[in-house]
């Protein structure tokens, strides 16, 4: 998103909340919610949702503090309104019972809406009923995640121990995070932070994951893509990819990365890849003031990524920038660019990149990887 549709963006959120002062407000306790943790509140909400909806003028969901207790919910539009405010001072609580949620892959859903914006509160996933499970090699249910649709503003959410992805958006436009935090023990099991997808115009800010697998991970089809000001760990990293899964897969493109701690992760910068043929690609990518502490694997593409090791050629992989990056590696290969033979890495510049290991010099390698470097590049460039 350049500055100027960001501006927009910001400004369209500004007057919705000016337009809110004097809106209808749905509070769900007067559609039958408890905020006692224990009764079922999932109608209470699907009804205010609906009334919300129906609107022909802006409105606010208000949910009040209190635990309440949900199934699978799903806010479905289109809408009569493009201003739904949906306010959370309360805590949204998941079923303990891992079949209670059934097959149905998301918990919380929107679909089909327009101008939504959610502003605080928590989401408790109780997701370990359901690692339990697959860390014990059973047959268990899909687990929850949080999608989105077009023009949505997510502001001061906190999500816990979901049970599968915290937040995905997926074939949505102009969506913004800001202040969110999301939390899940460092063990737990696909339980990515945010996932994006076949989505453009997507910004994530001032934002806090510690998960047990991507702190972001970046699907087939994103574009115009902003990360700044994000902290990850524990976790796998900031992860484009995989990609190239399907041979018509449509690529990643124009995604900037900025201002991004890393802290005991098992990777930092990454762009993975299946080692199959595809149509995919990764391009455009910049990497920008990244601080690693204790990191596996601070800057890594992995363009031939396969379980078995015996897989054909893969995704195209160009023009990504490495700027500014420091700190400390965890491994003595802080830099490890494996490229395909066939389709190799093109366009990789590092700038300015400085990464130790136990307080020496670290390595860099290079596999099929062709680029260059600006200034103080430590370890020694392989490219």
């Amino acid at each position: 998103m350049n500055n100027s549709a960001l501006l927009s963006f910001l400004c369209l959120f500004a007057l919705l909340h000016q337009s809110l002062a004097a809106s209808p407000q749905f509070n769900v306790i007067q559609f039958g919610a408890k905020p006692d943790g224990r009764t079922d509140s999932t109608s209470a909400f699907l009804a205010a949702w609906k009334q919300a909806c129906s609107s022909t003028r802006g409105v606010t969901l208000y949910v009040p503090k209190g635990r309440f207790l949900t199934r699978s919910m799903l806010f479905k539009g289109p809408c009569r309104n493009s201003a739904i405010f949906i306010r959370i001072d309360g805590t949204l609580v998941a079923p303990s019972d891992i079949w209670a949620i059934g097959n149905n892959p998301n918990w919380i859903e929107f679909q089909y809406v327009n101008g939504v914006t959610i502003s605080g509160g928590v989401l408790d996933g109780k997701g370990a009923p359901l690692w339990s499970c697959k860390l014990a090699g059973r047959k268990c249910p899909t687990g929850a995640t949080f999608s989105f649709c077009n023009n949505v503003l997510v502001s001061g959410v906190t999500s816990l121990n979901s049970q599968m992805f915290h937040v995905v958006i997926n074939f949505c436009r102009n969506v913004k995070l800001q202040g969110v935090r999301i939390s899940a023990p460092g063990n737990s099991p696909n339980t990515d932070g945010i996932h994006i997808q076949m989505s453009t115009g997507v910004t994530v800010v001032n934002t806090k994951v510690a998960t047990g697998d991507d702190c972001v991970s970046i699907g087939p089809g994103a574009a115009n893509l902003r990360i700044e000001n994000f902290a990850c760990g524990p976790g796998h990293g900031i992860s484009i990819g995989s990609l190239g899964k399907n041979v018509n897969e449509p690529g990643v493109q124009n995604v900037t990365v900025k201002s991004t701690t890393f802290t005991g992760t098992t990777n930092g910068l990454r762009i993975k890849s299946w080692g199959k043929p595809s149509n995919g690609f990764a391009r455009n990518i910049l990497f920008q003031h990244a601080t690693m502490n204790n990191v596996q694997n601070p800057i890594f593409i992995d363009q031939r990524y396969c379980p078995d090791r015996n897989c054909p050629d893969t995704v195209r992989v160009s023009d990504v920038t490495y700027q500014d990056i420091h700190g400390t590696s965890a491994t003595q290969v802080a830099v490890n660019f494996d490229c395909s033979k066939r389709n190799p890495c093109k366009g990789i510049r590092l700038d300015n990149v400085r990464l130790t290991y136990n307080s020496k010099p670290a390595v860099a390698s290079c596999a099929n990887a062709d680029g260059t470097t600006i200034g103080l590049v430590q370890p020694g460039s392989c490219l």
